[in-house]
This record gives C-alpha cells, sequence and structure tokens, in this order.
C-alpha cells in the first residue's frame, strides 16, 4: 500500500465508502451539480417582486412626487392603518361606546361638526363686522379686508353631499392602536368592517341619493360595497348592482354581505361576474351613480407582499396593459350612467399614468368616440375637510390623492368625481 501512488490512494479511498449516485450514471460529480444548479436558477425569480416594485416606485414617484416621496416611500413600508365602519345593520350602539372608550373617533361626524363650527365662527364675525361698521365707519376697512382674507371658503353646502349615516371610527394621527376583530351580535352580523379609512372617500364623494340606481362595477371584495349600503339609500327604493369579473373575489363579497348585511338587503343587491368593460352592453345608460374602483398596481400591497404581486416577471404584461383596462372600465361606467348621472373612479396608486391620465383620455374618448360631454367635478373640499384624517397632496390636476404618511398611514387613495353632462 505504501507503494501506490496519489491516484490508488484516492482509488483506494472510493473503494472504502463505496460509489457515489454519480458514479452509478457515469457522470462526474461536479458536472452534475452544476447542471442542476442551473436548472434552478432558471426556475426560481433572482429579485424579489417587492424590490422590483420598490425600484420601479423610487423611479418614477419620486419625479411625481419630489421632496414627498420619502415619507411616502416610508409610509409605505409600514403598517397600514385602519378605520373601522360601522355596521347599522347591526346594533351599533354598544360598539360605539366600546370604540369610543378606545379613544376612537368617527372622522366624517367629526369633520362635518368642525365645519359647522367653523360656519357659525365665521356668520359670528361678519355680524360683529356689521356693528363695527355702523359704529366706526371711517375705521373699519382696514379691519374688514383682513378678516376677509382670513376667512377659508364656506364648506357647508359641500356638507349636504357627506352621508352621515356612514360612520367609520379612526385613532388619531400617530396613534397606531389596531382594532380588534369585530364580534358578531345576536343575528350573527358583524359590528364593524375593518378597511382603509380612506377607501371611503371614493364612497363619499359619489353622493348616493334616495332612489338612485347604483352600480359598482368592480366591486369585490365589498367593502366599498359595503358602505354604499350603509347610507340606506340603495335599497329603500333605489337599486344597487355589485359586479366583479373575479368569480373566485366575488365569492369574498358573498361572503363579506352575509356577515354584515341581513337576509332580507342581501336580497336587493344583484351581484354579478361579469367582465365590467362590457357592462356598457348589458345595460348602458342605466344608472344615476357608478364606482369604478379599477384592479391597478396596488402600491402599498405590491411594496410589501410576494404573493400575488402584479410586479413579479410573469405578469410584466398583465402591468404594462393596466391603463388600458382602467381606461376601458372607465368608459363602459361612463356609458352605463344616465345623462346628469355621476361616476366616481378610483385607484389604490400613487401613478399619474393609472390615475389622472385616465381620467384626461376617458374625457377625449367620450367627446369625440361617443358624443359624450363629461365634465370632472371639483373635490378640493375633501381635502379641507378631512385634512385632519387624510394627508392630501396638493398637486393633482385631476381629482385628489391620499398619501401615505407615518402619521396617518392611509391610502394611498386616488379618486376622481365625472358627471355626464
Amino acid at each position: 500500500m505504501a507503494a501506490l501512488g496519489g491516484q490508488g490512494r484516492a482509488a483506494a479511498a472510493l473503494l472504502r465508502r463505496g460509489p457515489g449516485p454519480a458514479a452509478v450514471l457515469g457522470a462526474g460529480p461536479r458536472r452534475h451539480r452544476h447542471q442542476h444548479k442551473e436548472k434552478w436558477a432558471t426556475t426560481a425569480p433572482r429579485i424579489p417582486s417587492t424590490r422590483l416594485a420598490l425600484h420601479h416606485f423610487d423611479t418614477t414617484y419620486s419625479l411625481h412626487l419630489r421632496e414627498l416621496w420619502p415619507s411616502v416611500r416610508a409610509g409605505l413600508l409600514c403598517e397600514q392603518k385602519y378605520g373601522a365602519l360601522l355596521n347599522n345593520f347591526s346594533a351599533p350602539s354598544h360598539v360605539i361606546q366600546e370604540l369610543e372608550l378606545l379613544n376612537a373617533t368617527d372622522f366624517i361626524s367629526e369633520a362635518l361638526r368642525k365645519a359647522q363650527q367653523s360656519q357659525r365662527g365665521a356668520a359670528a364675525r361678519e355680524a360683529m363686522r356689521g356693528s363695527w361698521e355702523g359704529s366706526v365707519e371711517g375705521g373699519t376697512v382696514m379691519q374688514t379686508e383682513t378678516m376677509t382674507e382670513a376667512e377659508t371658503s364656506p364648506l357647508l353646502p359641500f356638507c349636504a353631499s357627506i352621508n352621515p349615516k356612514i360612520k367609520c371610527y379612526t385613532f388619531p394621527r400617530g396613534d397606531i392602536t389596531r382594532f380588534c376583530p369585530a364580534r358578531p351580535d345576536t343575528l350573527g352580523l358583524l359590528g364593524y368592517y375593518l378597511m382603509d379609512a380612506a377607501s371611503l372617500l371614493p364612497v363619499l364623494a359619489l353622493d348616493v341619493q334616495q332612489d338612485d340606481l347604483v352600480l359598482d362595477l368592480c366591486a369585490a371584495p365589498g367593502g366599498k360595497t359595503l358602505a354604499l349600503l350603509q347610507t340606506g339609500l340603495c335599497v329603500s327604493g333605489g337599486h344597487l348592482a355589485a359586479n366583479d369579473v373575479s368569480i373566485s373575489r366575488t365569492k369574498r363579497l358573498h361572503q363579506i354581505l352575509h356577515n354584515y348585511v341581513p337576509k332580507e338587503v342581501r336580497e336587493t343587491v344583484s351581484v354579478t361576474s361579469y367582465d365590467g368593460r362590457d357592462w356598457k352592453d348589458i345595460e348602458g345608460g342605466t344608472f344615476h351613480k357608478v364606482l369604478v374602483d379599477v384592479p391597478c398596481t396596488t402600491d402599498r400591497h405590491s411594496a410589501m407582499e410576494e404573493d400575488n404581486n402584479i410586479f413579479h416577471k410573469r405578469r410584466t404584461k398583465e402591468r404594462q396593459m393596466l391603463p388600458m383596462l382602467q381606461l376601458q372600465l372607465l368608459m363602459a361606467g361612463i356609458r352605463s350612467t344616465k345623462p346628469g348621472g355621476e361616476v366616481v373612479y378610483s385607484t389604490c396608486s400613487l401613478s399619474p399614468l393609472q390615475n389622472e391620465c385616465v381620467i384626461e383620455r376617458a374625457v377625449e374618448i367620450a367627446e369625440t368616440e361617443f358624443n359624450i360631454n363629461i365634465h370632472v367635478v371639483d373635490l378640493s373640499h375633501f381635502r379641507t375637510l378631512f385634512q385632519d384624517t387624510f394627508s392630501f397632496f396638493s398637486d393633482c390636476r385631476l381629482g385628489e390623492l391620499v398619501l401615505p404618511h407615518l402619521t396617518a398611514n392611509f391610502g394611498p387613495m386616488y379618486f376622481c368625481k365625472l358627471r355626464r353632462m
């Protein structure tokens, strides 16, 4: 054995441990492992979808939001803040007491209360000014000009369009307390629904009235549909159609209606699973109000979750086609309204390509191809009314945009209202 060279010693070692699988197969072990590694590398994603999403956002939103982007980015990457949409079909009195004991307040009624206080204060100042002008005629000109400049535009006319039956409890700015899951009442209905409170703004902007025929074109998973039902106007003389192209998502909508809405009210809601782009051919020119909450890049989800992430490389084409899909859905919504009817378009994206650009193109196509005159409704009063709860982007060309912020981490939520003239 001492006479064995290096080759002999290697052979002896191989005999002692026995031939490996690669030797039996007649292939060198290194080559086989290398081939296996290459095969694995072609099937496993090298870059997480969340990282691809963040890179895209950094490239585009830093140009759009400029100095605001770092704080918005931090908000996107932190835990989302929720609101508790009160369920009026349950017994809400004890639920309200429990929420208020947690230091949560209904941000909608709170905003309306502050607007009314501001209006009363302005009226009192106006009355005082009149008495000053009557008593000291020569010395009141400068005082009058100063007070006029300090006063904001009256909000009470806009407050009348905010439905007070929709109640959503939120914690104050900077408070990151979580809501507990809602408990069922004696009928099995849950007392509140947890959702991004900014998602209620498109519903409030829709301004549903008595006897309105309402269409929720992309309804699932169902939070906005549930909020529309809280007004009580869609079931007492009106009608609500809730549609979503995805059958699996429509099942989630049915489940939410089952958990929150009594059977006699559920039966008044028409739930369908059509492609929303075809709705104009099914019931065109029918509805007074249409909500078009379109599929989008869902920026917060894309930045945080790998599951079902639209920035996955296999979904690149789908993502690139989103603005076209959004435009087609909005056009279907516009053509589904009666003359004089209104459409609210919404996304949970910060992207101008999915927001203002879709609105601008829809207005143009409606006029040039269908001879439909569309008016974009000013919603700037939402920014004033709800500035204590949400952080708004002040430079939106059309509509309003809620920005995520660490002290008020709702959104993103874009919404714009269109009126068919």
